[in-house]
């Protein structure tokens, strides 16, 4: 007889609180079904967008216990005083890159002998990323970029995001809405970017080759799109491979200049980090052919590939003005301002159908490794185990010491 496998939703306690879940009700069903050595419990929440009551009558114990559990699945960091000892957790850590702010918690997770997998470490052979909310971030961002540019020329209004209660809802209020003569420059084409171009289809923008983009105005709406290669090639043979520019971002220039002078709104979803140049300076805000009036920038990193990103907005209030000339945040909506929408939970707007996609992915290619206990794939992801961090990040000793 199989021994009984015991797993826990535990409540997102970090500040503000996360709505998103690693599983719906549903999705939770299809488990216990499947997988009838696996009982489920979740810890009672009142933010979670997926109510108690809906787990209890799909058959998941609800308990605020969550000792009995050897598995606990959660989205946002577990603040230290919440790590039960001698568990394995999965959730968004955001360690790896030796963020600051969560090396305390790091620190009691190897003094309370826990296992850590980070969901950002799960990668497919090939190197790609298993599990995300990118595609919910792209379709958010590229809805609130839209919202800002039609509250800043008045000439168009949608509704937040927010306030409607799934994915469905919001399609339903994009009937009848005409947009104006607009050009919009999408970068990217990961996940972020896949959520942006299923808005562009949603609304009827119409996709135009970034050459002619450039060159030619249009009166009705469009977009087109840049990824990695058209937007970064090397500075000696002006060639792009992806992973030499992962490699060595350094010896690449940026071709997104032209583009500020052709566009109206910028949905930025492109992989940044510190080595890769941004996509114009401070001092090109200030030029008079910059053209671009709104910024969604959904990857969303202080200063980085969008040097006016001046930190974030909340969902509550997703944008802020920065003046041109000083580069200082100011109200929005101002003659002399870009806009910018920076927030940095996006898919928390649409948490219902983000949660659907992410447990989606967590089934069908993470779940049975997790009960196996002898997968190549996990092992990769586990940051910290019997109280030491694993060979795979031995490179934040330093970070914890």
């Amino acid at each position: 007889m199989q021994k009984t496998v015991h797993i826990g939703l535990i409540r997102e306690e970090k500040q503000p609180h996360d709505n998103r879940v690693a599983f719906t009700p549903k999705q939770c069903q299809w488990i216990m079904h499947h997988f009838p050595q696996v009982a489920l419990y979740a810890q009672p929440s009142p933010y979670r967008c997926f109510k108690d009551e809906e787990y209890a009558k799909a058959g998941v114990t609800i308990s605020q216990n969550m000792e009995n559990c050897s598995i606990l699945l959660g989205i946002k960091e577990v603040p230290p005083a919440k790590l039960l000892p001698d568990k394995t957790y999965l959730f968004f850590s955001h360690t790896k890159k030796k963020q600051p702010h969560n090396r305390d918690m790091l620190k009691a997770i190897l003094d309370k002998n826990i296992r850590l997998i980070d969901y950002e470490c799960l990668v497919h052979p090939d190197g790609q990323r298993i599990l995300g909310f990118g595609f919910f971030a792209g379709v958010v961002g590229a809805h609130n970029g839209l919202l800002a540019y039609g509250q800043k020329t008045g000439l168009f209004k949608l509704k937040p995001v927010h306030q409607s209660h799934d994915f469905q809802e919001l399609i339903s209020h994009y009937f009848g809405v005409k947009l104006p003569p607009l050009k919009i420059v999408a970068t990217g084409s990961g996940r972020v970017a896949a959520g942006v171009l299923e808005i562009m289809g949603l609304l009827g923008i119409k996709y135009i080759p970034p050459e002619e983009f450039l060159m030619n105005s249009y009166n009705y709406p469009v977009y087109t799109q840049l990824k990695a290669g058209e937007l970064y090639l090397r500075k000696d043979d002006k060639t792009y491979g992806r992973a030499d520019f992962h490699a060595h971002p350094e010896q690449y220039d940026c071709k997104f200049l032209p583009f500020v002078a052709a566009s109206d709104i910028l949905m930025n979803g492109i992989y940044w980090d510190k080595n890769i140049p941004p996509l114009f300076s401070a001092r090109d805000l200030q030029k008079d052919n910059f053209r671009i009036q709104v910024i969604a920038d959904i990857t969303d990193d202080t200063n980085g590939s969008i040097p006016c990103n001046l930190g974030d907005s909340t969902i509550e209030d997703p944008v802020y003005g920065v003046d041109k000339q000083t580069m200082t945040r100011t109200a929005p909506y101002q003659p002399d301002t870009v806009d910018m929408m920076c927030v940095s939970n996006l898919p928390n707007e649409l948490p219902r159908d983000a949660s659907q996609y992410f447990g989606d992915q967590l089934m069908k290619y993470v779940f049975e490794d997790l009960l196996s206990g002898n997968s190549e794939m996990i092992k990769r992801a586990t940051i910290a185990e019997n109280g030491k961090l694993t060979s795979y990040f031995d490179y934040l000793q330093d970070y914890i010491s």
